[in-house]
């Protein structure tokens, strides 16, 4: 722990400001057939490799060792996209890659991990979005990204502001979708300044086995559709300053000062029988009711040859999956219960797990500030942020606070960074018992091309 501090020290006081991305990349990884470059194939590799240092939830073994501490490198990311128009209108995009390799998990080993599609969806241009056209149209099916619910619902893994996303901003994250993505069909387009996107799709089957109590009060619903039903989702967002780009689904984060942007949005995610209780016997189905609204802002400050920048996000999620529905969820755990522990665990298991998601509400804001540059040509660039969340479930009679901070250092913008952020978790013992916090300590290196 102490070298990663003075490593993060080093880079925060060592560092001089850099300019945002870089000329050398241009339009990436990009294969022209024409002249002009409208019809073309475009590539985008990236991997996010982590240091931990973590303190562990009490009850917790790691490889059949007693932990209340654990250190460790994992590849959090390592994806590839590829997507191609060889006509205005007509669009191919594929995302394949793996995730969370670490050196053992809770059921053992971890070598050799899946690589699997993320995304593979067609899409066709109904009404371009040409030059002086208010209007836009397009339409597509596939293993697709367009959730709807938030911006950060369907957020860029590129360009965070902090080290990663929070996790409950996607709430059926590999239960009732593939790693955020369902199957299904979508429309995308843009209304002058009012960008929209709405999807229908058949949610993955679950089929967790509902706990049979007495009390209706205890009842606690589970993941379980059985032959699904067709989800909807939609998110509508007004763009009040620069207009994004809605080529692809994937938000940015953090445009660190090149673009002004403020937007405020509104999103929804319905599933029809999505969870079920079960009550003397008597198995109930219950619809999944999910809505948010966020505001982003993204703005160079002061000066223009200091390329200062705020950047700021904030969501309220309202989460209906059922009665004392929750999802307890850490990254990358490595942890396993230990049978020979005597005191009092936590709710949420062992490792790094946390209440993540359940019926209730959660708010997270999210702000990060580009600092000045100080010389022509310097070498890093430095971003501070922080974040808060918090949580109020159905299931758990107190509520929870707890915040990141961290700073970015830019190499080469986005494209080559080095992220480090302190994170705090609420340990629960009991549904009005909170046992403290436990922290980890983080360290992210990426690199996007």
């Amino acid at each position: 722990m102490k070298r990663i501090i003075l490593l993060a020290g080093l880079l925060f006081f060592a560092a001089e400001g850099y300019s945002q991305g870089s000329t050398d990349y241009g339009s990436g990884l990009k294969v022209n057939f024409n002249e002009d470059g409208s019809k073309y194939m475009r590539f985008i590799a990236w991997n996010q490799i982590w240091f931990r240092s973590s303190e562990m939830n009490p009850g917790t073994m790691i490889a059949d060792e007693p932990a209340t501490t654990n250190t460790d490198i994992g590849n959090r990311r390592l994806r590839m996209l590829a997507y191609a128009q060889i006509s205005k209108r007509y669009m191919i995009v594929t995302h394949f890659g793996i995730n969370n390799q670490t050196f053992t998990s809770p059921t053992g080993s971890t070598k050799k991990p899946g690589m699997f599609f993320h995304d593979a969806w067609n899409e066709y241009a109904v009404v371009l979005p040409e030059a002086g056209k208010k209007f836009s149209l397009s339409l597509g099916g596939g293993l697709h990204y367009y959730m709807g619910l938030s911006r950060m619902t369907m957020a860029s893994t590129l360009n965070f502001l902090t080290i990663d996303a929070p996790i409950f901003n996607w709430p059926l994250i590999d239960n009732a979708d593939q790693f955020a993505r369902q199957v299904g069909l979508f429309a995308k387009g843009k209304y002058g300044k009012f960008e929209y996107r709405m999807s229908i799709n058949k949610p993955f089957a679950t089929n967790t086995a509902p706990v049979d109590v007495t009390n209706a009060d205890n009842a606690v619903a589970v993941d379980n559709s059985g032959n699904t039903r067709w989800s909807k989702a939609g998110y509508f967002e007004y763009q009040f300053l620069e207009q994004e780009s809605n080529l692809l689904p994937y938000k940015v984060g953090s445009y660190l000062g090149t673009k002004k942007v403020f937007n405020l949005g509104a999103g929804f995610y319905t599933a029809p029988d999505a969870t079920r209780t079960s009550v003397n016997g008597v198995v109930q189905k219950h619809d999944m009711k999910l809505f948010s609204a966020d505001a982003f802002l993204d703005l160079p400050l002061g000066a223009k040859e200091k390329k200062m920048a705020l950047t700021a996000y904030s969501v309220l999620y309202d989460y209906d999956f059922g009665p004392n529905y929750l999802r307890n969820i850490g990254i990358m755990n490595v942890g396993a219960a230990d049978p020979s522990f005597t005191g009092d665990r936590a709710l949420a298991g062992a490792g790094n797990t946390q209440p993540m998601i359940g019926t209730g509400t959660i708010w997270y804001t999210q702000a990060g500030f580009l600092l000045p540059c100080k010389a022509e040509k310097p070498v890093v660039r430095i971003q501070p942020f922080g974040a808060y969340t918090y949580k109020k479930f159905e299931a758990l009679e107190k509520s929870s606070s707890q915040f990141d901070i961290g700073a970015n250092f830019f190499l080469d913008g986005h494209h080559a960074k080095i992220t480090t952020q302190y994170s705090t978790r609420p340990v629960y013992i009991a549904k009005d018992n909170i046992d403290g916090m436990r922290g980890d300590f983080l360290v992210q290196l990426q690199i996007y091309l």
